[in-house]
């Protein structure tokens, strides 16, 4: 179990029993009371990334966040209890959410500071020597420093070419060379790593393999270095990528009933959500309508499942224009509207795509489908691009909540990476935890940091 999920389990549970007295006098109404605190600080902990241990480094890091957190709880709290109250079915409202929110500050405290503690010591923490210095070591290493938990620690890289220890950075900090590859066996007896995460711009000639071995039998974990980029990073390293590997793997497989099941579960969702949103979304047509001329509903032709083309609709958020321009947001931006500068701010330009899914289209989640107009340059520049066909595109997606808009080829690269791992891991919980995000992103708001840079670049300058 992640780092991260076995935070959340524990913490709410740890709410939620304090407040569950030792004995029921009025049939667990009391309980009751505790499931609502319980609720509220563990969602509130959830959208503050208190269970992100690449986001929360440190306790210092979750004490300055945590008052932010039960500011979120209280207001969530409040919320149910004037419902509740309402409904005449709230005794003391005010009494419990003070003995909720103290229960929740005693809990997360000691407890984090504990998780911190253990965490970043042995038996739980993990050492893990990186065989490689290419680009693959380096991006492993980079992924390990800046999202990683306390679990793990790099000691150190051997080097597979004649490349000086001041010429390499993994990271943006110089690498602690420990040798060369043939001093596999020496450097694992003297720093005692548990993972040895093999890493070798080429492998032919060139891989340890007796002493891998040798290391494999004495209970070190070797993982190949695209595996541990994939578990790392959330994402697929696609230029290291083996054709074989894609080929072979049953991973890029999908049954048809997991493809029925999730098209049948994406209809039923945009169906009621289109009852729930329909007051919302008139008053973003009639917001459109006011703020600038041209029509409320923007279209364009896109790429779908099988490399079908498709209709994708949402709401306008730039000014009309009579030239072809770049389907990149970083070459719009004077074009963007006041009131579309909110809608794709909180995601909310993308409501009229719940029409799509009906239209079986589009799923719920899924990669972003693409213009057709950049079809030809992705397929060239982009490897493995022909494999977002396998799903149905979605209106929400992996490469979505963690990393929003593309500005440029590289960009749109980086994206590839995450609708890759999507793809292959594809999974009821990993839904889910994207459905998660996605209601932080509507709820919050949440600016791509390619185009938050542009912005704070220009205000700069002004």
């Amino acid at each position: 179990m992640e780092f991260g999920w076995l935070l959340l389990i524990t913490s709410a549970a740890l709410i939620f029993l304090p407040t569950v007295p030792a004995h029921w006098p009025v049939g667990g109404e009391l309980a009751w009371m505790a499931l609502p605190s319980a609720f509220s600080c563990t969602l509130s902990y959830y959208y503050n990334d208190l269970y992100n241990p690449g986001v929360v480094k440190t306790f210092r890091d979750f004490c300055a966040r945590l008052p932010q957190a039960l500011v979120l709880a209280s207001i969530l709290l409040g919320l149910y209890f004037l419902g509740a109250a309402a409904l005449g079915s709230a005794p003391s409202p005010l009494s419990y959410a003070a003995i909720g929110a103290l229960f929740a500050i005693a809990v997360s405290l000691p407890l984090r500071w504990t998780a911190y503690a253990v965490m970043a010591n042995p038996p739980f923490s993990e050492r893990i020597l990186i065989l490689g210095t290419g680009p693959l070591a380096f991006s492993i290493a980079k992924e390990l420093r800046s999202t990683a938990d306390v679990r793990h620690k790099i000691v150190g890289a051997l080097n597979e070419d004649d490349v000086k220890a001041s010429d390499l950075q993994l990271s943006g900090r110089h690498a602690i060379l420990l040798g060369s590859i043939e001093e596999l066996k020496q450097a694992a007896s003297e720093f005692h790593p548990h993972r040895i995460v093999v890493a070798l711009t080429e492998r032919r000639r060139r891989l340890p393999v007796q002493e891998l071995l040798n290391q494999r039998l004495q209970g070190l974990v070797i993982e190949d270095g695209i595996e541990a980029y994939e578990r790392i990073a959330g994402k697929l390293a696609v230029e290291s990528l083996r054709p074989s590997s894609v080929i072979f793997s049953k991973d890029f497989h999908k049954l048809r009933w997991q493809i029925g099941v999730r098209r049948a579960l994406s209809a039923i969702v945009a169906a009621i959500g289109l009852i729930l949103t329909a007051p919302l979304m008139a008053l973003i047509a009639l917001l459109i309508k006011l703020g600038s001329e041209g029509p409320v509903f923007f279209r364009q032709e896109r790429i779908g499942m099988g490399g079908r083309h498709f209709w994708l609709f949402k709401f306008r958020t730039m000014l009309p224009t009579a030239e072809a321009t770049s389907e990149w947001e970083r070459d719009n931006l004077g074009r963007i509207t006041r009131v579309g500068a909110w809608l794709r701010k909180f995601r909310l330009d993308e409501l009229p795509q719940l029409v799509n899914i009906l239209r079986g289209e589009m799923n719920l989640i899924g990669p972003r489908p693409h213009p057709v107009t950049n079809y030809h340059l992705f397929t060239e520049k982009i490897p493995y691009y022909s494999l977002r066909s396998i799903l149905r595109p979605g209106m929400t997606g992996w490469a979505q909540i963690r990393f929003g808009y593309a500005n440029n080829l590289e960009e749109e690269l980086e994206k590839m990476r995450f609708d890759l791992y999507y793809i292959k891991n594809m999974s009821i919980w990993l839904d889910l935890r994207i459905l998660l995000d996605t209601v932080r992103f509507v709820l919050f708001g949440q600016e791509s940091a390619p185009v938050a840079e542009t912005n704070l670049r220009a205000t700069t300058a002004v």
